[in-house]
């Protein structure tokens, strides 16, 4: 049984919302009519921070006791829950520091630094995220707030697809990214307590596609080498997103980094909206296996609009 339910979901949102944009619900004829499917987009890339990452962070912070938050609060992350932690840890009026990897974007590095939070950097490595934030945290006896495998964090990642199932009624699909499995989880929770018979996908980079083997395996599997466009989704699962990920996930499809950029060019080209990489993995995911979702009613959320414009891959 795990920590979340349908009142703490409830209880995170109504905690969130004034802290939070309510994101609008996009659609386009023209993929429409091209998928034959009935879509909706869920646009996080218009959420504070340009991503659905504040929602766990704020939640993370809201719920933690003044005491506790005297020494600040610490994570590593690529890139969007950094700007999300910062964000949040600057509205709590609490110091905020994060390990980040020296090839994060840069746009996301200034993001943080502008919230007002300290940046670490570490090297590109999962191992070394953690040991140098483990370091940190034994110094400064800061919080630790994980960016995917800590309830609250779900439970604050869950308010999202909460939003859609109260404007989208009959929904055959949800389809979210997944890289740690926060954004997920907290989907297959909503899905669970306010939208029982919508059936939750998962789209995955096949460069970073632990989520797709764990699945298959009914084991946790590691990235040993990750190689995507897609940089919000490079992580592996955590024991707490795996588990709710194996029992109610209904398919996980992976997309190339060629799917995944022709998606992309599509919604900033029709949609005339920015949206990075690991977004358009849900739009991928249609287009790839379009047969089976002709007719449907397929609710995507778009992640995240926190692109370099000087590097874009199309």
């Amino acid at each position: 049984m795990n920590a979340v339910n349908e009142e703490s979901i409830i209880l995170a949102h109504t905690r969130i919302q004034p802290h939070i944009h309510r994101t609008p619900l996009f659609t386009s004829r023209f993929l429409n009519e091209y998928l034959e499917s009935e879509l909706y987009f869920k646009c996080e890339n218009f959420q504070m921070t340009g991503s659905f990452k504040v929602r766990g962070a704020t939640n993370s912070i809201l719920k933690l006791d003044e005491k506790i938050l005297e020494k600040g609060v610490a994570t590593h992350s690529s890139g969007n829950h950094a700007q999300a932690i910062a964000y949040a840890a600057k509205m709590a009026k609490v110091a905020a520091t994060v390990v980040m990897p020296k090839n994060s974007v840069a746009i996301k590095k200034a993001a943080v630094r502008d919230y007002g939070a300290k940046i670490i950097e570490c090297e590109p490595t999962q191992e070394s995220r953690e040991l140098t934030l483990q370091k940190f945290i034994e110094q400064s006896g800061a919080v630790f707030i994980h960016p995917f495998n800590d309830y609250s964090v779900i439970e604050g990642q869950a308010t999202c697809a909460k939003e859609i199932f109260e404007e989208l009624h009959e929904l055959d699909y949800v389809i979210s990214p997944v890289g740690g499995g926060g954004l997920l989880s907290g989907t297959l929770l909503s899905a669970k307590y306010f939208s029982n018979d919508t059936k939750v996908i998962a789209a995955e980079p096949q460069g970073a596609d632990d989520a797709y083997r764990s699945w298959k395996s009914g084991n946790i599997q590691k990235n040993a080498f990750t190689k995507t466009i897609a940089d919000g989704l490079l992580t592996s699962l955590g024991d707490k997103t795996f588990s709710i990920i194996r029992e109610y996930v209904h398919e996980i499809i992976t997309v190339s980094d060629e799917e995944i950029i022709k998606a992309m060019k599509m919604v900033w080209e029709r949609m005339k909206i920015i949206i990075e990489p690991s977004s358009a993995c849900t739009l991928a995911a249609v287009i790839k296996q379009n047969p089976a979702f002709k007719g449907k009613k397929i609710a995507l959320i778009l992640t995240g609009g926190n692109v370099d414009i000087t590097n874009l891959p199309f």
